[in-house]
């Protein structure tokens, strides 16, 4: 039997009195979402749509107008306050802004849960110790917050959210200060204690980067509701709603923008085709059927009907694993063989045809799954 949710929104509304307005903001409408004990599931949306919001009920920090909210078999809303801070030790916070005391060391920081816990102090120090040791930063121990890198205090603020063997981890834009370098160094940690010590992290942010990094599935919020969920590669590789395809756009590789369009067509003056790339198939969801592979057979059909092509752009990511991105092709748009050319290749793959330089094409090109070149397969 397969294991219980260890988290469940179940039609979910939560609404704010704005001052002056007898209508009330509903900030999340009707969310209804589980997550599985050990994954990591990633809430991306743009700033507004709820998502903190959303990650602030798992804790009960914001209860629901209506709805429950079911974590680790507890309904949340009907806990009394000792109960609360009782179900809350349970639960881990990592924060934006590392909200670490800044009177306080490195090793003192990650110390507070456990003397709010009344640890003893021999057991707290090994933990302690422990803890610097998996963060990598045994050295810092003595060290104050502003003597530390955002990237060090990050890691601290994941060793004190650690500290008293939380099952779940919740991680609100953890990583929208570092720069890129640092954000991969810290999504990696984030990935080894999810491995490591089997906690279930909730990883909220508005870049689709760091979800494609590390997270199993993925829920795109947006105005207070869930638009598009699923696993990570499925979503990136057949995403359906625009403010997904618009996520995606700012993360998956080999996509031209309209200024390398033209940039591409000053320098060539045939026939510019992007092929989308999707390793696999990717199964029905949100009520969608199944979308097939793409990219799979490109060099062999231009190789059957013999049409002469050169690779101007391109790019590849991976995905859980599998390859998603795009390959732009220049065609001699006089070529007879062109045309059946073409045929074939729109009926095994998406593409995006950009046309030529003396005649452009403006279809959309922002992400893979929009051409719409191909239905998707029943």
């Amino acid at each position: 039997m397969a294991d219980e949710p260890i988290i469940t929104f179940d039609h979910v509304v939560k609404e704010f009195q704005r001052r002056g307005s007898k209508t009330p903001f509903r900030a999340l409408d009707d969310i209804s979402l589980s997550i599985a004990p050990g994954e990591i599931f990633g809430v991306i949306g743009y700033s507004g749509a709820g998502k903190s919001t959303l990650v602030r009920m798992i804790n009960a920090l914001e209860k629901p107008t209506s709805g429950s909210v079911v974590v680790m078999g507890t309904d949340m809303t009907r806990l009394k306050e000792r109960q609360l801070r009782e179900t809350r030790r349970s639960i881990g916070m990592v924060f934006q802004q590392f909200n670490l005391f800044s009177t306080r060391t490195a090793a003192q920081n990650i110390a507070y849960p456990l003397e709010l816990d009344r640890w003893r102090q021999d057991y707290l120090e090994r933990r302690v110790a422990k803890l610097l040791e998996f963060v990598g930063l045994t050295e810092q121990a003595d060290k104050y917050p502003a003597q530390l890198s955002g990237g060090q205090k990050q890691r601290v603020g994941i060793a004190r959210a650690l500290a008293t063997n939380p099952r779940i981890l919740l991680a609100d834009e953890a990583t929208s200060a570092l720069d890129p370098e640092t954000t991969g160094e810290v999504l990696q940690l984030l990935k080894r204690a999810n491995e490591q010590l089997g906690v279930t992290i909730v990883l909220i942010t508005h870049q689709m980067d760091v979800v494609r990094q590390i997270a199993d599935r993925v829920a795109v919020v947006s105005d207070g509701r869930i638009v598009e969920t699923g696993p990570v590669y499925d979503v990136f590789a057949a995403p359906h709603d625009p403010v997904t395809r618009r996520f995606i756009a700012t993360s998956v590789s080999g996509l031209p923008d309209e200024a390398c369009i033209e940039r591409l067509r000053g320098d060539w003056p045939g026939r510019i085709i992007s092929v989308l790339v999707r390793q696999k198939d990717v199964p029905a969801r949100d009520g969608h059927g199944a979308v097939p592979a793409s990219g799979q057979d490109v060099s062999a059909l231009i190789a059957r009907h013999g049409v002469h092509s050169s690779l101007i752009y391109g790019g590849m990511d991976t995905v859980q694993g599998s390859a998603i991105g795009a390959l732009t092709y220049g065609f001699d748009e006089t070529e007879a063989a062109l045309g059946p050319f073409l045929e074939d290749l729109r009926r095994t793959n998406d593409i995006i045809d950009f046309g030529t330089a003396a005649a452009p094409r403006r279809e959309s090109h922002a992400q893979a799954g929009e051409s719409g070149e191909r239905k998707e397969t029943k």
